[in-house]
């Protein structure tokens, strides 16, 4: 099928400062500072100097440092020994401010101005070299480049940085999600860390589009150069990685995925040991049950590390235990809505790309149907979650309805005729969707059906409107829900998934069906007060 392009609209982008490099007697004492682990002033000293002049009328140009200090401070703010494992109130604030100084550097300078993309770029020959810890030069030696008198010899901000560790972006966000369905201590920083990146992103592509609207002419499209191509065109060969991507923003928390994004920094997931939990109880001599007591060689008795807890169930097992629960957490399968939310801002922008730019990323058919492969197969709730409305408003219009209908022209009969034109309208929705079941006989592929009907509706009420059409609409839906209706109580009888399973998957299936049947009561009762 062909995909609707969305037209250009951009949102007002922000007024942001230019930027000067800080002078070099202020780089020297952030350096200093930094080499020292005294993060706290380091931050107030750059925090100071980002925000000064900008309760002028006419700002100033912003002093920010070099690349290698964004760079650092992106790593204190996630990293384990100042959050997770912090040993003082010190450590944790720095964290906290760093992440409030990038967040800071975005807001008043923006990703452009602020150089981001060098600053967050992950470790290749050239960014090891240029991130490396300054050669002392003495006698005969060359001078020192600007980039080496720039950088800090710290390992935080070298071998042992976010950039470093990580294989890319995608590794990050892989393992980012895994820990929001395994270890929720440290999804609550990743969460903020991974939110702040996203959001560098899209206004890193927002501001290279209207760039290109400004100057068309250019042979050079500014959105070849956005960060979000970078980190798509790392690593693999296109084809490997495209699924790749796909993979990591689909992680399920499986030992499948936790081998392929693994932990970030080694023993990340350990935590230190609550004050007073150090006296470990005494352990007894037991030869024929061989407990060797206080002979035993435990390598991990000296740690002051501990696990963090494991979740209460395993992601798989979230749902399903009672399917008639009135209100299911459909998002804990996800990791909970703020990983929800992550993952679809970043589908949507991986959407975005492909539309403007397929040579580069990837041709927007290749894409969706990548999207079908990991959402068609996911449970009712689940694949509710993310073809929902709600979830659906994420994306540009255009990319919603396509994106909806792919997915649904897997599962629906092969009696359902394809729309006429690529612009979905309300007749294509009475002729083509609404009245047709799945076209398997089971009652989740017709919850599913009903899912994807009920939200192409509400996307073209939001868009443009419904009408009551003489009562076609109404005799469309209804037809489609008694024709699910009669498919999936065939498919009750006893064959397939447990009762209990069916059973909640029928009752996805009446409830969209009540939805959509209100949503006519509505159209009815609006077109009707017109009338009036």
């Amino acid at each position: 099928m062909q995909f609707l392009q969305p037209s250009i609209h951009l949102e007002p982008l922000p007024t942001w400062r230019t930027a000067k490099l800080l002078p070099y007697e202020l780089r020297e004492h952030c350096i200093i500072y930094f080499e020292e682990s005294l993060y706290v002033p380091a931050l107030h000293l750059l925090i100071s100097l980002l925000t000064s002049g900008t309760a002028s009328t006419t700002p100033t140009s912003a002093f920010l440092p070099p690349p290698q200090h964004l760079a650092l401070a992106a790593t204190l703010a996630v990293h384990p020994s100042l959050t997770t494992r912090a040993q003082s109130e010190d450590r944790l604030e720095a964290s906290n401010l760093a992440l409030k100084y990038l967040r800071l550097v975005l807001d008043l300078v923006g990703p452009v101005n602020g150089n981001l993309s060098d600053a967050f770029a992950f470790a290749t020959v050239e960014t090891s070299s240029r991130r490396g810890a300054r050669r002392r030069t003495t006698g005969d030696d060359l001078s020192p480049t600007k980039d080496e008198l720039d950088s800090i010899n710290s390992e935080l901000a070298v071998a042992g940085s976010v950039w470093a560790k990580a294989q890319d972006f995608w590794h990050v966000v892989g393992w980012a999600f895994n820990c929001s369905l395994l270890h929720p201590r440290r999804w609550e920083r990743w969460q903020l860390w991974l939110q702040y990146m996203i959001d560098v992103l899209d206004a890193d592509w927002t501001l290279r589009a209207q760039m290109r609207i400004e100057d068309p002419a250019n042979e050079q499209d500014p959105r070849e150069r956005s960060m979000i191509v970078q980190y798509l065109n790392s690593g693999n060969a296109p084809a490997r990685q495209e699924r790749r991507i796909l993979r990591a923003v689909f992680v399920d928390g499986t030992s499948k995925s936790t081998g392929e994004f693994p932990e970030v920094w080694r023993n990340e997931t350990k935590e230190r040991k609550k004050e007073g939990d150090t006296r470990k109880p005494e352990a007894k001599l037991d030869i024929e049950a061989n407990a060797w007591g206080l002979y035993t060689n435990d390598s991990s008795s000296s740690s002051e590390l501990e696990d963090t807890p494991p979740p209460a169930s395993p992601p798989s097992a979230v749902l399903g235990t009672n399917p008639l629960t009135p209100f299911p957490d459909v998002s804990a399968p996800f990791g909970g809505s703020h990983s929800i939310i992550l993952r679809l801002r970043l589908l949507s922008l991986l959407s975005t790309v492909s539309v403007f730019l397929p040579h580069t990323f990837t041709p927007l058919s290749t894409l969706y149907n990548l999207y079908l492969e990991h959402i068609r197969p996911l449970s009712v709730p689940s694949f509710f979650t993310l073809i929902s409305p709600s979830s659906m408003q994420y994306f540009h219009q255009s990319a919603a309805s396509s994106i909806t209908q792919i997915i649904l022209r897997s599962l629906i009969a092969s009696s359902a005729p394809p729309p006429l034109t690529d612009d979905l309208t309300q007749k294509d929705l009475e002729r083509c969707y609404l009245p047709y079941p799945a076209n398997t006989g089971t009652i989740g592929d017709n919850a599913k059906v009903s899912l994807c009907v009920e939200t192409l509706l509400r996307l073209l009420q939001g868009h443009c409107g419904l009408y009551w059409n003489d009562g076609h609409l109404r005799a469309a839906v209804e037809q489609g829900i008694e024709a699910r209706e009669q498919k999936a109580r065939k498919a009750g009888k006893g064959r397939g998934k447990g009762k209990a399973d069916g059973e909640g998957e029928r009752m996805w299936l009446r409830a969209s069906a009540g939805r959509m049947r209100a949503l006519v009561v509505l159209v009815r009762g609006q077109e009707q007060r017109q009338d009036d």
